[in-house]
C-alpha cells in the first residue's frame, strides 16, 4: 500500500534547493544500491534522454517514459482535448528523436475524473491518435484508473541499429553545435494563452502562433538521418529550454559552450505581444518545449548537415569548447557565463505555467 505524506510532512522531507537533475541523480544512486549487477541486456539507464536495450545482435531497443500531468503540463481551461492528448505523445516521442531511433511501441497508463470519461476523452485520444499516425507508434498497453485529476504516463519504445543511438555524453572540443528549427515558438504560444487570461489585445495570428505549443513537430526522421550516418556526435531534444539543456550536454560530455546570440533562430514577437516585455532572446534560451534537436558535430562531418531537412531548418549555434559551463557571446563579441534559466519543476520558478 502506497501512503501519501502530509503536505507538512512531505515538505520537511524534500530538501530546499533541490533540483530534477540532483534529484534524478539521488534516485538513481539509491536504486543501483546493494551491489548486483545490471542485466546483460541493459546498455544505457538512468540518466540520458531514454534508456538502450539490447535484446538481439542486429537492433538496440531506446526505452523512454513521460508524465503529463493536468495543471503542470496542461490546463484544462486553456488547452483544447486534442492538443492535451497529441502533446502527451508527442512529448515522449522527442525522447526517441535525441537517440536517432525510429518508433516502434508505445504504452499508456491513463487516470481521470468519471466526468471526462466521455466525449473529452473521446476528443483526447483523437489527438494522441493523430500523432500516433504522424510518429509511426503502435500502442500495446498500458492502464486506467479513476483520478480527481487527469494524468497521464506514456512509454515509448523505439529501435536503433546497434551501437548507433546517439548519446548526450559524445561532444568533444572543437565540435560545431546545430539546433533544429526555430527557438521560443512554444514557449510564445504559451505566452499567450496566459496574454488571453489576463485578456490583452492580441492579433489575428492566434491559432498560427498557438499551434507549435498545442501540436509540437517532432523531428524523428532528422534523428534517425543524425544517427544512421553517424553525423552527430551528441544529442538531445530541446524540452526545457536551451539555456538548461545545452548545460545538461556538455555537462555530461565533460566539456564547455560558446553559444553566440546572433545565430540563434529566433521566433518573431508579434507588437501586441511584445508590448507585454516578450524578448525574442530570452524565449529563445530559456522558453524550452521547443523539441528540436540540439546536436554536436565533428568538423570532419560538417559537410553533411544538411541546412534543412524536409521542411526543418537547422542552424549552427556555436562551438564545443575545453572547460566547462556555457557561455554566451553577444553582438559585440563579449563572452557571458548563461545560467540555466529552463525549466525545472524543483526549482522555484517565477509565476505560474504549465509545462
Amino acid at each position: 500500500m502506497v501512503h501519501v505524506k502530509s503536505k507538512k510532512s512531505a515538505a520537511k522531507s524534500s530538501p530546499k534547493g533541490t533540483t530534477e537533475d540532483a534529484l534524478i541523480e539521488r534516485i538513481g544512486r539509491r536504486l543501483a544500491a546493494g551491489g548486483r549487477r545490471a542485466p546483460a541486456a541493459l546498455r544505457l539507464g538512468i540518466g540520458d534522454d531514454a534508456a538502450i536495450l539490447r535484446p538481439g545482435a542486429r537492433n538496440d531497443w531506446v526505452v523512454s517514459t513521460d508524465f503529463s500531468l493536468e495543471n503542470v503540463h496542461f490546463r484544462l481551461d486553456s488547452h483544447p482535448a486534442q492538443a492535451i492528448g497529441y502533446r502527451a505523445l508527442a512529448r515522449a516521442a522527442s525522447d526517441l528523436a535525441a537517440m536517432g531511433a525510429e518508433p516502434e511501441f508505445f504504452l499508456l497508463s491513463l487516470s481521470l475524473p468519471q466526468r471526462h470519461t466521455g466525449r473529452w476523452l473521446d476528443q483526447m485520444l483523437s489527438g494522441m491518435a493523430a500523432a500516433a499516425r504522424q510518429l509511426r507508434l503502435h500502442l500495446v498497453g498500458g492502464d486506467t484508473t479513476r483520478w480527481p485529476m487527469v494524468a497521464m504516463a506514456i512509454t515509448v519504445i523505439g529501435r536503433v541499429p546497434r551501437g548507433r543511438a546517439v548519446r548526450r555524453d559524445g561532444a568533444r572540443p572543437g565540435d560545431h553545435l546545430y539546433v533544429s528549427g526555430r527557438l521560443g515558438a512554444a514557449a510564445l504560444g504559451l505566452a499567450l494563452i496566459s496574454a488571453r487570461a489576463r485578456r490583452a489585445p492580441l492579433g489575428r495570428r492566434d491559432a498560427q502562433l498557438l499551434r507549435p505549443h498545442f501540436y509540437p513537430a517532432i523531428p524523428v526522421d532528422l534523428g534517425i538521418h543524425l544517427a544512421k550516418r553517424r553525423i552527430a556526435s551528441a544529442m538531445m531534444d530541446l524540452s526545457d529550454g536551451l539555456s538548461t539543456d545545452l548545460t545538461r550536454l556538455v555537462r555530461a560530455s565533460g566539456v564547455g559552450a560558446r553559444l553566440f546570440a546572433s545565430r540563434l533562430p529566433m521566433v518573431r514577437v508579434p507588437a501586441a505581444l511584445a508590448r507585454l516585455g516578450l524578448d525574442p532572446l530570452k524565449l529563445a534560451l530559456d522558453g524550452g518545449e521547443d523539441y528540436g534537436l540540439l546536436f554536436t558535430v565533428h568538423p570532419s562531418r560538417a559537410a553533411a548537415v544538411p541546412r534543412s531537412f524536409f521542411g526543418t531548418t537547422i542552424t549552427r549555434i556555436g562551438e564545443i569548447i575545453k572547460g566547462r559551463g556555457v557561455h554566451l557571446v553577444d553582438a559585440a563579441g563579449r563572452a557571458h557565463p548563461l545560467s540555466e534559466g529552463g525549466w525545472d519543476p524543483f526549482r522555484k520558478q517565477r509565476g505560474t505555467r504549465p509545462r
